[in-house]
């Protein structure tokens, strides 16, 4: 099997990743010909697009930034709490991350201490189809409960009376992250007016 045909089976859906190039055994230089001679657009580094592909964003950025979690807007968006797209991607990060090439492409980075990144981390589906890290609807609902400002009321009420209405909520799992994330008392006021 030659370089070319090699390169056409690590294609995922219309996408070709740097990484899984390498680990096949094909140089990044056989690769430079290939997204060259096939017309596929480099759209972040390491990922590569095909002409024919509507680029998903949210899966470009989670390829490229392993370690980021769709949150806010973002993650409420993917768990369809709210009835519009984000107006802006939010992310959550270790408190460690730069990430300022993110900020230069207007994605909003919440930094968060060692003791909450990563809670509640899950696979969502974009609406692509693509699997990408987002928080769960129990840890998106507590973060936007504990930022209330950052929301507009309407994007606020429709997550609220969203989650709500869903039938997978697992409430003591809610409880959960809310102690863990000091909005134990909101969240039992909520339950009480919703449920």
């Amino acid at each position: 099997m030659g370089k070319y045909e090699a390169l056409e089976k690590l294609d995922r859906d219309g996408y070709l990743f740097t990484s899984d190039v390498v680990r096949s055994g094909i140089s990044k230089t056989w690769l430079a010909r290939y997204v060259k001679d096939t017309g596929y657009e480099r759209v972040a580094q390491g990922v590569y697009v095909s002409p024919e592909t509507w680029p998903d964003d949210l899966y470009i950025l989670n390829r490229a930034y392993p370690n980021i979690i769709f949150s806010g807007e973002t993650a409420l968006y993917l768990h369809m709490l709210v009835d519009r797209e984000y107006s802006r991607i939010t992310v959550s990060a270790p408190s460690n991350f730069s990430g300022q090439r993110l900020r230069d492409k207007g994605v909003v980075i919440h930094k968060e201490r060692e003791g909450w990144y990563g809670i509640g981390k899950i696979q969502a589906k974009t609406t692509y189809g693509h699997l990408v890290n987002a928080y769960d609807m129990e840890r998106s609902i507590c973060d936007m409960v504990r930022n209330r400002n950052a929301y507009d009321v309407q994007t606020y009420q429709t997550a609220l009376k969203e989650f709500f209405r869903k039938e997978n909520v697992d409430y003591p799992k809610l409880l959960e992250y809310a102690t863990l994330l000091n909005v134990k008392n909101d969240i039992k006021k909520y339950l009480e007016v919703m449920l």
